[in-house]
């Protein structure tokens, strides 16, 4: 078998429900946990384009870290053109040293070179560093996101929104898998020369030693870049580019439970990746698995606001009222996934059980609250006694649902067996 750790099941097994069990996408996806955003992937053969893999990648999601590829593309270039040097020297203002970790520690008016700056974000994913670069750069950091955002369009990259040079979480900056791969074969193809600065294993500054993000260094043959990522709200991230045999590949994947988790799925659909470009057919279709349980938890933003103006969600295309009205804005910076912030106009709710004792439709609400955690995030749960011709029963539900909300909902919960009967409450 080409696969270990994810694939343990045969492939006489129902594909999409081996692909369940071993990435775990239910837990993954409607689990509002710390530690994990909405999955997305691809898998792409550089030279031709062919598609190896691919699952949500043009749903939108926080790039996290992977939004220093970026600034090193605008650095590779300013160097190309000769606006800079490797041994440039860049001083540290006190709003770059007072990012949050990851860090080089550096000091206001301390001073690193083009070349530390580079490879403290190779390795480190230096947030201190990548906004010196900014600063040096555009002047500020606004002015510098603004630069990466324009470039992103040049690129082809329509769906994505940078607002800083780290990735640091800001509701409003927004990418898709198969951006982050155009960003990736851009800095491969268009410069070679500085590629290889993203196999960097080991980087010493100032007498302390760092080591790159990019496990797959050590432990994927072939792969020599490029970049990890990781906020709340988006999970860990993972650009990673491999060759063998004169074939390179280059993967993405959005939204792992954990750096292991994700770095051994991205083997995994690289190894899928490299079989099928030998004539082999896939392992697994994600293609035929019923992803409805992942919700897209962004909108894509409005073109004509990709400057400095808040950055607003589309309406949703539900209702004619809905079309109606003023796109809301997003909520202010935060590590949360972004909603919006209206009232619902209609709500809904659901019916998860029926039964003879209260304590029993307590349990269904706890119950039905761990199958569907994502689902039920904004519900209220009760129970309402009921009596009939002398019978007392207790109905466990959970209300002020959008009709979304309950959609996923139900499908989440009748996967598992358990009753969801769906009504409008008001």
């Amino acid at each position: 078998m080409r696969f270990s750790n994810f694939a343990m099941v045969s492939n006489q097994i129902v594909r999409p429900l081996g692909v369940l069990l071993l990435w775990g996408f239910a837990a993954l996806a409607i689990v509002p946990s710390a530690e994990a955003g909405p999955y997305s992937a691809l898998v792409v053969e550089v030279d031709s384009g062919r598609v190896l893999y691919e699952k949500n990648a043009d749903e939108l999601r926080h790039p996290a870290s992977l939004t220093k590829m970026m600034t090193l593309y605008l650095v590779f270039e300013a160097l190309s053109r000769g606006e800079l040097s490797l041994n440039d020297n860049m001083t540290a203002s006190a709003f770059a040293v007072s990012k949050p970790p990851s860090r080089l520690g550096l000091r206001a008016g301390e001073t690193l070179t083009v070349e530390e700056g580079i490879l403290g974000l190779v390795t480190q994913s230096a947030n201190d560093a990548a906004t010196v670069i900014a600063e040096t750069l555009g002047g500020s950091e606004p002015a510098f996101a603004e630069m990466m955002t324009e470039k992103a369009r040049q690129l082809g990259m329509s769906s994505t929104v940078f607002r800083n040079a780290q990735g640091l979480p800001d509701p409003n900056q927004v990418t898709t898998a198969w951006d982050m791969y155009r960003l990736g074969r851009a800095l491969l193809k268009h410069f070679p020369q500085y590629y290889s600065y993203f196999s960097t294993e080991n980087f010493w500054y100032r007498g302390h030693k760092f080591g790159n993000h990019n496990h797959l260094l050590e432990n994927y043959p072939g792969t020599d870049g490029i970049k990890t990522g990781f906020i709340n709200s988006s999970g860990f991230n993972l650009v990673a580019s491999a060759k063998r045999n004169g074939v390179r590949l280059m993967g993405v994947v959005f939204g792992g439970l954990s750096h292991s988790i994700r770095d051994a799925h991205m083997r995994e659909i690289l190894d899928d990746g490299f079989a099928q470009m030998e004539g082999h057919e896939p392992a697994f279709h994600l293609a035929s698995f019923d992803g409805s349980q992942f919700p897209t938890m962004l909108r894509k933003p409005l073109e004509k606001t990709f400057g400095r103006e808040s950055i607003e969600l589309e309406e949703p295309a539900e209702t004619p009222k809905m079309r109606s009205q003023k796109p809301k804005k997003l909520a202010a910076a935060t590590e949360e996934p972004v909603r919006e912030l209206e009232e619902r106009e209609t709500s809904w709710e659901v019916r998860v059980g029926v039964f003879d004792q209260a304590k029993d439709a307590q349990e269904r609400l706890a119950e039905a609250n761990k199958t569907a955690p994502f689902a039920l995030r904004h519900a209220k749960s009760g129970v309402l006694s009921h009596t009939i011709r002398g019978k007392k029963t207790y109905i466990a539900y959970f209300n002020g649902l959008s009709k979304e909300e309950v959609t996923l909902a139900c499908q989440t919960l009748r996967r598992k067996k358990l009753e969801c009967s769906p009504s409008v409450s008001g």
